[in-house]
């Protein structure tokens, strides 16, 4: 806003002194100091306002003006509440140095000019940041990207104050703004497990949530397939949809949210958009368009890696010789090992999404979120890694992941490679929100192979080992290939009504009695087993005296008919709780 127009707010009551030929600059903040010299708080641009309080005699105004003009102040506003009236030496320092004065009258507080001024300058770097982002959303639709999503996140923090950050659907951070704090990780797996709760209940957004009663987040989801709202003021005018309630824009078409809750990118704002008007919540839409369209492209640089990945998968499925499988690959080596030549062992990485109900395919959710979880969770920025390449169909997604040689390494890939608890790690908790009630994604995990001739073998074996993850209780499980040796490997392939036939005639008695009893059997058998038979580790562990353990024991025997004693039975007892 100009000078000029603060004189003509009759509201604000104030007087101008000096400087009748500087109305017409423009005031870019406000800042309430007494100190002598404030220079080391002031930016530029800033209207001062003072009560004087640093003035203790006439030669005290000379060298507090000089200090505003060097840092760039446009103008000094001096309240008449200390001394009555401005002091004549403060009107001539001003007017030496063309610094415009104004007279504060006692009446008015300066919180009352600080709202008036803060209120102007926000609306005007509001429509002028949403002329920025509808000019980059045009060029990034008709061009090359222009810097990313990290262009207009700074723009949100230089021109509205607004610290912001995009994620991935893991709380992996795609962006942020330079100028600005970095999300610690652990706060960003927490908002994102948030936001994909909350938008798997299907609540509207922006989503808000405040972390340890301190810090409140305002969460905008970033679609991958067009628009998420409309825009007055950063969208061009094709295609405008009406607005709902409360300024929130009325959702477009349709779309099957169990598969795009879990792909959609986030947009983070510390702030409670909450009380925004209409107009801001736009402009923040409108950024999530311009994220979404550098996100597509994003995407599309990904579809030679898939197609290349595809086609091995085809091949490697079919039968196809290891010689043509293997010449495949080296036609795919400079995309999928860009300067390596070629990989000297591959993995292979089965996952499935299975929606509650059944419904939607879950293939390309399960493609979407593989080519997400492989990437190190310590990278940041929106490129995924470009040696990872991810083929679906139907429900199931196959990533074919090289392991460049390590200096010094021979043959085999023995303590390297992806690990399925590893690979969990951190995206378990903002995936299970995310599917919670509503679906499961199940990860198998092959050994490594040195050649195109084991690439079956080891697709075979990430299968296998995904099935023994689907026997496991949660909504995001993973095995790798060291379980297959176990007798785990038997259980997914148990069928359903003899596994419950088992589990019910071995376990059905000591929980009947511990629902009339609250003898805690199970607790007491399950620690008993993992303790190998040992009373006393099994006692310290309970905390019970080991006679009390000796009664429980000889209490399960009696229920089932079955020693504890013999390892048949105790391994019959393994079985029934593993399979339960």
């Amino acid at each position: 806003m100009r000078l000029r127009a603060l004189l003509e707010t009759d509201a604000l009551g104030l007087a101008l002194l000096c400087g009748e030929d500087e109305l017409d600059r423009t005031v870019h903040g406000v800042m309430t100091t007494d100190l002598r010299d404030p220079s080391r708080y002031l930016s530029g641009g800033e209207l001062v306002l003072s009560g004087l309080a640093w003035r203790r005699d006439a030669a005290d105004s000379e060298p507090f003006v000089r200090r505003l003009v060097q840092a760039g102040v446009v103008a000094l506003a001096a309240g008449e509440a200390e001394l009555g009236t401005v002091p004549d030496d403060l009107v001539v320092a001003c007017a030496r140095y063309r610094l415009p004065l104004f007279a504060v009258h006692e009446s008015v507080a300066f919180a009352t000019v600080t709202e008036h001024v803060v209120r102007q300058v926000s609306g005007e770097r509001a429509g002028d940041l949403a002329a920025v982002v509808d000019r980059h959303r045009r060029l990034m639709t008709s061009g090359p990207a222009g810097g990313g999503p990290d262009v207009v996140l700074d723009l949100l923090g230089t021109d509205l104050d607004l610290r912001a950050w995009v994620l991935s659907p893991t709380g992996r951070l795609i962006a942020g703004s330079k100028t600005g704090p970095r999300l610690p990780g652990d706060v960003c797996v927490r908002i994102s497990a948030e936001h994909l709760a909350a938008a798997r209940s299907g609540r509207p957004g922006p989503h808000r949530v405040t972390l340890d009663d301190r810090t409140t987040y305002s969460l905008f989801p970033v679609h991958g397939d067009g628009p998420t709202a409309p825009t007055s003021a950063a969208a061009p005018q094709a295609a405008q949809p009406a607005h709902g309630g409360h300024g929130t824009p009325a959702s477009p078409e349709p779309r099957d949210g169990r598969e795009t809750v879990l792909s959609d990118w986030l947009l983070v704002v510390e702030a409670d958009a909450g009380d925004w008007a209409e107009e801001r919540l736009d402009l923040l839409y409108g950024v999530t368009q311009l994220i979404a369209v550098e996100r597509d492209r994003r995407n599309a640089a990904r579809t030679v890696r898939r197609r290349l990945a595809q086609e091995v998968l085809e091949l490697v499925q079919a039968g196809a010789a290891p010689a043509e499988v293997a010449a495949r690959l080296r036609v795919a080596a400079p995309v999928l090992v860009p300067g390596l030549g070629a990989a000297p062992h591959w993995q292979v990485v089965v996952a499935r999404v299975d929606w509650d109900g059944g419904g939607a395919e879950g293939g390309a959710a399960a493609q979407a979120l593989l080519e997400e979880i492989l990437v190190d969770p310590a990278s940041t920025g929106p490129e995924h890694s470009d040696r990872i390449a991810v083929a679906h169909t139907g429900d199931e997604a196959v990533a074919l992941v090289p392991l460049p040689a390590v200096a010094g390494e021979h043959d085999g890939a023995d303590g390297r490679g992806l690990l399925a608890d590893a690979l969990l790690e951190s995206i378990r908790e903002p995936l299970t929100a995310g599917l919670d009630g509503d679906g499961r994604l199940t990860l198998g995990i092959s050994a490594a192979v040195h050649s195109a001739e084991g690439l079956r073998g080891a697709l075979e074996e990430a299968r296998h080992a995904r099935r023994v993850a689907a026997a496991r209780p949660g909504r995001v499980c993973a095995a790798g290939h060291q379980e297959l040796a176990s007798h785990v490997l038997l259980l997914p392939f148990v069928p359903d009504d003899v596994r419950r036939a088992f589990t019910a005639r071995l376990l059905d008695p000591l929980r009947d009695y511990d629902r009339r009893h609250r003898a805690e059997l199970i607790p007491t058998l399950e620690a008993f087993l993992d303790c190998d038979g040992s009373w006393t580790r099994c006692a310290a562990r309970l905390h019970l005296h080991v006679n009390t353990l000796r009664y429980r024991v000889g209490r399960i025997e009696q229920l089932t008919g079955r020693d504890l004693s013999r390892l048949e039975d105790k391994l019959d007892f393994f079985l029934a709780l593993r399979m339960s």
